[in-house]
């Protein structure tokens, strides 16, 4: 079996944020988010990297990850993520300027993933012993005709920001620690202590060991080709409804699979603490949790 691969989502434009986050400087150094967890990776294992883009974005990303990435005993390849990848008999929709989603992002790599592969946001931090999770469990898949997954499952009161709300797929974990079910869950913020989601206008209470992805997830090869075969469909179903902003996220192609009885996902929980830069009132809450990583030893000043 291949070495696993790391696929980093960097196709977004960080819209909440107001600017090109993912290579946005957050210790003294110089370094950003993606090189903490591009250090975990090699440490876990990990030595070919792709990257998910917009062309637009091209230019800014690898000048500041040819930089950064110098030296470092890894394969880098680029995939893009672009509005008018669609499958045939569709078209963008006027007014269309986000992207088709994160699993739109994976049947874009059809052709580049050819081994087991982890997916990570570009922007989020997922500790140490995430890595090295989902990298053993990669590297042990066992083989028979059915896909099994993994999923890093964070406690949603780490994953949460007092600067607003974010998103996160909300999980139910059955016998055996499998995932049962994903549901994307957009609103997800804090009150007085109390961390919820807005549904139909109404408040909803989320206990803080409620287990959530933050898209750290562990697929076979043929995930990417599922993705694809799927957003017809997917592409169908919700342009009418919502042509501007429907987007086709992993989990739902996730949970479609698991109801189909076509995968199983194991969820290896991670008491770590989330840091990302959601929002720009983030931002020094972050700069100093990364200060206190380096100031602890987990991290050297410069790598």
């Amino acid at each position: 079996m291949n070495n696993p691969k790391l696929v980093i989502l960097a196709a977004g434009m960080g819209s909440r944020y107001g600017g090109l986050k993912q290579i946005d400087p957050i210790d003294k150094n110089g370094h950003i988010i993606i090189d903490y967890s591009i250090f975990d990776a090699i440490e876990a294992g990990f030595r070919d990297i792709v990257f998910i883009i917009k062309k637009e974005i091209e230019r800014d990303f690898k000048e500041v990850m040819d930089a950064h990435l110098a030296g470092k005993e890894i394969n880098v390849s680029y995939v893009y993520q672009e509005l008018d990848k669609l499958p045939e008999g569709f078209s963008v929709p006027d007014g269309r300027r986000k992207p088709w989603g994160t699993a739109h992002a994976i049947a874009c790599c059809e052709g580049v993933i050819d081994s087991p592969f982890a997916v990570i946001n570009a922007d989020d931090y997922y500790g140490k012993g995430a890595f090295k999770s989902i990298y053993n469990y990669l590297k042990n898949l066992p083989e028979d005709e059915k896909y099994h997954f993994a999923m890093i499952g964070y406690r949603v009161g780490n994953t949460v920001t007092d600067n607003g709300t974010v998103s996160r797929g909300v999980c139910k974990v059955g016998d055996g620690g499998m995932l049962t079910e994903v549901t994307e869950t957009t609103g997800i913020g804090t009150k007085d202590g109390i961390i919820y989601y807005t549904d139909g206008g109404r408040e909803v209470e989320l206990a803080p060991d409620t287990p959530v992805s933050m898209n750290l997830w562990g697929f076979t090869p043929d995930f990417v080709s599922e993705c694809k075969s799927r957003f017809s469909a997917f592409l169908e179903q919700n342009l009418p409804l919502n042509p501007e902003k429907c987007e086709f996220y992993i989990p739902t192609a996730v949970a479609d699979l698991i109801a189909e009885g076509r995968a199983d996902v194991k969820v290896i929980e991670s008491t770590d603490k989330w840091y990302g830069v959601t929002y720009k009132e983030d931002k020094p809450q972050v700069e100093a949790a990364f200060e206190r990583l380096i100031n602890e030893g987990k991290y050297p000043e410069k790598f």
